[in-house]
């Protein structure tokens, strides 16, 4: 009596998927099959069957049938494009569903769609859309040249501890910038510390921690702006790579004391040139994500501080630590910044 088939080892589809990716790269079945631990004859057969149907998945068997039928799973899926920020936990209740939470987590995966960390971008209204636009359209001719010659300012706020809540939403990887995918953010007054610095490609300008009483009326404004930065330690540093340079064009945001008519007599009383920059539009300054690698050195401090003069020398410290390349290759990104804003119609962009 001939003996009965030994059935085949069934191999997760994210290790068949590499295991074929592998095999695509050039490396051979069974090199690849030995990588990822997967039996020499299951892998040619694996390979076989994406040559002829382009899939490792498997094909539906006889046995019990499946727990949602194919209605049901778009009715899921329209539920969680639906409410972007529902948990899997309440779609099955809502819909009065006999389902599990890990069910529905399982079909929406096939999907390709998974409960992510929203990202928190600022609000644009059409008329900041315009305005970025507007922005493309100017700095579209730029060549890396002219970005050398760019001088990028920012204040950042720096807190003892950010225990900022994260927001989940249902989403593909792809859709990270869609607007329902997105978290508007708005201004916090919870600050410990602010610092204002400057970058330019290849060198990293003076960072200040500002100085100023705090509450209503005593906040940044143009008087402080003027005297702690732009008399302060800007005029220098300018002088110095106007030298080196000849030619330099200084960016700022549209903070209120960077637009005021005081402020805008100062650059025009030393003849210094401005970069325009459309309101609510971080992600078009390269010193934004700089202060995101400034605070993770700060975060890996081996003693991180717990006062507020602590953290003002780390602060300082983390700046001298940081490496020029983490500043360049955000300066160098500007050509790609540009036409990924005109791609996105003055939308939010990956940066």
């Amino acid at each position: 009596m001939p003996s009965a088939k030994t059935p085949r080892r069934q191999y997760p589809s994210a290790t068949k998927e590499r295991f074929i990716g592998s095999v695509l790269s050039g490396k051979r079945i069974a090199v690849a099959a030995q990588l990822f631990s997967i039996n020499e004859d299951s892998a040619r057969y694996i390979w076989k069957k994406f040559l002829k149907t382009g899939s490792t998945e498997n094909l539906p068997r006889s046995g019990r049938p499946p727990k949602v039928s194919d209605r049901t799973k778009r009715l899921i899926v329209r539920t969680a494009i639906k409410s972007r920020r529902e948990p899997f936990s309440d779609i099955s209740h809502d819909l009065n569903l006999s389902i599990s939470t890990t069910t529905v987590r399982e079909v929406l995966a096939h999907e390709g769609y998974h409960r992510r960390v929203a990202r928190k971008v600022p609000y644009l209204k059409k008329a900041h859309r315009l305005a970025r636009m507007s922005w493309v359209l100017l700095y579209r001719p730029f060549t890396p040249r002219h970005w050398q010659k760019v001088m990028w300012s920012d204040e950042c706020y720096i807190y003892l501890g950010d225990d900022r809540g994260r927001v989940y939403i249902t989403r593909r990887a792809d859709e990270e910038f869609l607007q329902e995918c997105l978290i508007p953010t708005f201004k916090k007054s919870s600050v410990r510390v602010m610092v204002w610095g400057c970058i330019m490609e290849g060198r990293k300008g003076p960072l200040v921690v500002l100085d100023y009483p705090g509450g209503k009326g005593n906040g940044m404004n143009s008087t402080r702006y003027r005297e702690q930065v732009l008399d302060g330690v800007l005029m220098d540093f300018y002088k110095e790579m106007k030298k080196e340079r000849r030619q330099v064009v200084f960016q700022q945001d549209n903070a209120p004391s960077h637009k005021s008519k005081v402020t805008r007599k100062w650059f025009a009383d030393h003849s210094i040139p401005l970069l325009y920059h459309p309101p609510n539009s971080p992600d078009l300054s390269p010193i934004e994500p700089v202060w995101h690698e400034l605070k993770r050195i700060i975060r890996r401090s081996p003693h991180p501080p717990n006062t507020v003069d602590q953290l003002k020398s780390t602060v300082l410290a983390a700046w001298q630590q940081l490496d020029i390349k983490d500043v360049d290759k955000h300066i160098l990104s500007m050509p790609k910044r540009v036409e990924a804003l005109s791609a996105a119609n003055g939308g939010h962009i990956h940066y």
